[in-house]
């Protein structure tokens, strides 16, 4: 037995000079997260410890939209108090992979921690820096997500 919830993710990013134009720009990720194995999951000794797989899609201004994406969802409460998005994807050919970390994670500031994700895009083949970005779960969205929550 497990679960999956459906998680949205909206902001700007910021191109390195040497991959577009200056300046802000939307971008946000449609993401499905969960496990299949909640036991598993739930097992501080085990290789899965609280890490999902995740999928959905992309949309960078400037470089993609709705390009399909693959990853894995880690929650690091524990270890370094962060949640760490983690997917790759391709547009136009070319291999990006994405990690994008909320951190600082605590009690009392759960309204700021989780909601701000801090990311960085870069190529897969080239390892080259190509945007940073600062996306948000926004609290309308809050309703949609709790509504998307399905056992598996």
């Amino acid at each position: 037995m497990g679960f999956h919830i459906n998680e949205v993710m909206t902001g700007q990013h910021e191109f390195e000079p040497a991959f577009g134009d200056p300046g802000k720009r939307p971008m946000e990720f449609r993401v499905r997260w969960g496990t299949e194995d909640l036991l598993g999951w739930l097992n501080p000794r085990g290789d899965r410890f609280m890490l999902s797989d995740l999928e959905g899609t992309v949309s960078i201004d400037g470089l993609c939209v709705d390009e399909p994406c693959r990853g894995t969802l880690a929650l690091r409460y524990l270890a370094d108090q962060t949640l760490r998005y983690t997917f790759q994807f391709q547009s136009a050919g070319v291999p990006y992979r994405y990690v994008g970390e909320k951190v600082h994670l605590r009690p009392w500031n759960l309204a700021w921690s989780h909601t701000t994700c801090f990311g960085r895009l870069v190529r897969s083949d080239t390892g080259a820096l190509v945007s940073t970005s600062i996306t948000h779960f926004r609290w309308r969205t809050v309703p949609a997500s709790l509504a998307s929550f399905r056992f598996a």
